[in-house]
């Protein structure tokens, strides 16, 4: 028995490794994306600092580890056995659960994932206990206070840190304004030294505090001298801020670097307990009960002992540090995400990862007239004053930056005081949801969700949320159930959880790479959002549009091809797969309405006037096509869905000749689309013609067989109807290919 518990021991150690990795994927973002959304240093500099951050912080951290080891159930009632169980479920559901959102690019939150699934795993084993003794009850098994506390603390965070970020960062507007160098004269000092004593107070006093290396006498002398630290840092901190100004120094660089530090710092030394807590309750339960001897069975011997403090060794405290720095400098995934949280907060508009909701336009709609309702009472003067403050032009923004360094400083600064008000209060506060909701709010205040983008920004940022409050849900569904199957099962289902989460695993890495190979990150895009001159946006712009146009026709091809198959077939799932490719690529075509409408503003008036028509006018060809395909497609998935009479064999004859010169023409498309050669485009021209009337004699010998009632009406309908969204679908993509041959190739004059 000893033997299986020592190999559990050994698979949850195994799996913490892999915790450490997706996590530290996942949280990457929580103190990076200030520095390189900001570009504060190069991005190796900043890595660096951040690994520096991370491996100091985990090699001294051991404050928070008592909540995985009694902040949720009370281990004087459970048996050894029992707690082994709960940390086996929570270890399998967490790198499973963890990898699924990083894989996604989505940021969600370990100390959630951790919170629940303890949560989950307790309520499952507590509602075995109590089921088969009466005596005990849920309020005696699980710690409710502190489980109630730790949840309302983490929730509540994302509302205190959105205002916060949102009004900090307004008045950090308003005193710099986007020119900063020029406000900055005497001010910057006194913002350098309250920003420098913020972060040490929050990385010194509040993070290093209850590190493994603070005595009893260094943690008293810090309570008792707290404020006289606070007073004398701002002063020298303020002064030496004013120095660097004097020196040509960029004193917001300084706030962002040691900002990103000393978040990194506290990252790892408040979450480290979100990867390597439960294994290491695990570890001193097993040791425990290694140290009562043979007399002793996992049943009958119950873990009072972890109810005393952690007193983790250091080895473990630095070999997580050294895997969770190698882990940020290799993860694919923690850039992955980086990117979703840097590009809801960019300051320019641009390509949008997210679309647009109901309740994102219903939030807008809200926000914009609770905005004319307060600019009522505003006086006209203080309004003027205030734009003033707020003259995006006069942005000072490194290229390729998403925002400028005096926002970056705040989310900084704003993020850190807040972790330390919860690490203060014992709390495993979420650094995830108030690194996140700070730089929301920040892009909030700074006017970077124009009308424009404010309704994708608002899809994005409840996109995320939502996927917090899923992490919860699923967190505490799937731990509950897989403890309750390893508690039933025994070493059978314990065999067979472990092979499935080995295998999960794989196929999702397996899965990523395939996808991360698949995608063509856009270089066009970036290049079209970073022009500078109207020459080069149209450059780009043309480029970009024959990419997308191209792949329009790919998809136009392929799907046709597997509409009219499936229905000559009868194949439901192959058109429900149509179905699906159609809704995603409309999603697909509204994107490239949006990136091109945003790279419109980069021309001159000459240029867009010649050119801009043409491009709408494409741009309006592209979704017309692809609503075509969905107006031919429903009916068909109906009929089908519904087993009605098929295609008879004259029908399908007579359309299958034509349909194969449909997709050599969309072939044709393509390829000229691709090569950027319209020099022959009659001939695109001249076989679009004969398509259509070739459709149109169909139609009419249709419309005979349904006067002489002949064949299923039904039947008729439906084919008519393919009929004539496939005429629509040839003339849209012909329109398409004369509207390119304008836009790609006129000569412009200027």
């Amino acid at each position: 028995m000893e033997t299986l518990y020592l190999v559990i021991l050994i698979f949850v150690f195994a799996l913490a490794i892999f915790d450490i990795m997706v996590g530290v994927s996942n949280d990457a973002s929580n103190f990076l994306n200030s520095a390189i959304g900001a570009k504060a240093a190069p991005f190796k500099l900043v890595m660096v600092i951040a690994a520096i951050g991370i491996f100091a912080g985990a090699a001294l951290s051991n404050g928070m580890m008592d909540i995985a080891r009694h902040g949720i159930y009370q281990p004087q009632h459970f048996y050894f056995a029992e707690i082994m169980c709960i940390i086996l479920a929570v270890m399998i559901t967490d790198v499973v659960l963890l990898d699924a959102f990083n894989s996604m690019g989505m940021p969600t939150s370990t100390t959630v994932s951790m919170v629940f699934e303890l949560l989950g795993g307790t309520f499952a084993i507590a509602m075995v206990k109590v089921f088969k003794d009466d005596s005990q009850h849920l309020g005696e098994l699980i710690n409710t206070d502190k489980a109630l506390s730790v949840v309302m603390a983490i929730f509540i965070s994302v509302a205190i840190a959105f205002f916060f970020g949102m009004l900090v960062q307004y008045i950090a507007r308003v005193i710099f304004t986007f020119n900063y160098k020029k406000k900055m004269k005497y001010t910057i000092g006194l913002f350098g030294g309250f920003a420098a004593t913020a972060i040490i107070y929050f990385m010194v006093i509040k993070g290093l505090k209850d590190s493994s290396f603070m005595t009893v006498e260094n943690k008293a002398w810090i309570n008792d001298n707290t404020g006289m630290l606070v007073l004398y840092s701002l002063i020298f901190f303020t002064i030496l801020m004013q120095v660097l100004h004097w020196l040509k120094v960029n004193v917001f660089k300084v706030i962002v670097l040691l900002g990103t530090f000393a978040l990194a710092l506290a990252f790892a030394g408040n979450d480290l307990v979100n990867f390597i807590g439960v294994p290491l309750a695990g570890y001193s339960a097993y040791t425990d009960f290694i140290a009562q001897g043979p007399g002793t069975t996992p049943d009958n011997f119950l873990m009072t002992s972890l109810l005393g403090s952690a007193k983790t060794p250091w080895y473990f405290l630095a070999g997580a540090g050294a895997i969770m720095v190698y882990a940020l400098f290799t993860s694919k995934k923690a850039q992955n995400v980086i990117k979703t949280s840097v590009d809801l907060s960019r300051q320019e508009e641009g390509e949008e990862s997210f679309g647009s909701t109901p309740i994102a336009r219903k939030v807008v709609r809200i926000s914009l007239a609770l905005s004319h309702s307060v600019d009522k009472w505003v006086p006209e003067r203080t309004k003027q004053w205030i734009d003033t403050r707020f003259r995006k032009d006069e942005a000072i923004i490194a290229d390729g930056a998403a925002f400028d360094l005096v926002r970056a400083s705040v989310n900084l600064v704003i993020a850190g005081l807040l972790i330390a008000l919860g690490t203060s209060l014992k709390l495993p506060l979420s650094t995830t949801y108030v690194t996140f909701m700070v730089a929301m709010g920040t892009s909030l205040a700074d006017r970077a969700w124009g009308r424009d983008s404010a309704v994708f920004r608002i899809t994005g940022v409840l996109s995320v949320i939502g996927g917090w409050f899923l992490t919860a849900g699923v967190a505490f569904t799937i731990s509950f159930f897989v403890a309750l199957i390893i508690y039933y099962g025994g070493t059978i289902a314990i065999i067979v959880l472990i092979s499935l989460a080995v295998l999960t695993l794989l196929r999702s890495h397996v899965l990523f790479a395939k996808k991360k190979k698949g995608e063509q990150q856009s270089e066009t895009v970036k290049s079209l959002m970073l022009s500078n001159t109207s020459e080069e946006a149209l450059k780009y712009l043309r480029i970009y549009t024959r990419e997308e146009q191209a792949k329009l026709f790919q998809f136009a091809g392929e799907n046709y091809d597997r509409i009219i198959t499936s229905f000559f077939n009868e194949n439901l799932r192959g058109l429900r797969k149509a179905t699906g490719a159609i809704k995603f690529e409309k999603q697909l075509v509204k994107q490239m309405r949006r990136i091109g409408a945003s790279a419109m503003s980069r021309l001159d008036n000459t240029m867009l006037l010649e050119k801009g028509l043409y491009y709408y006018q494409g741009n309006d060809f592209a979704l017309e096509l692809v609503y075509s395909m969905d107006r031919m497609c429903e009916p068909i998935l109906e009929h089908t869905d519904n087993n009605f009479n098929p295609l008879d064999e004259t029908q399908k004859k007579e359309f299958g000749e034509i349909s194969q010169n449909i997709l050599s023409f969309l072939q044709s498309c393509r390829e000229k689309v691709e090569k950027n050669d319209y020099d022959a485009i009659e001939q695109e021209v001249r076989a679009s013609n004969v398509i259509n009337n070739q459709l149109a004699v169909l139609k009419r010998e249709e419309l005979k067989r349904i006067q002489h009632q002949s064949g299923s009406i039904k039947v008729s309908m439906v084919y008519l109807t393919m009929l004539q969204e496939t005429q629509n679908l040839v003339m849209y993509a012909i329109n398409i290919m004369k509207v390119s041959k304008k836009f790609q190739q006129e000569p412009i004059e200027i």
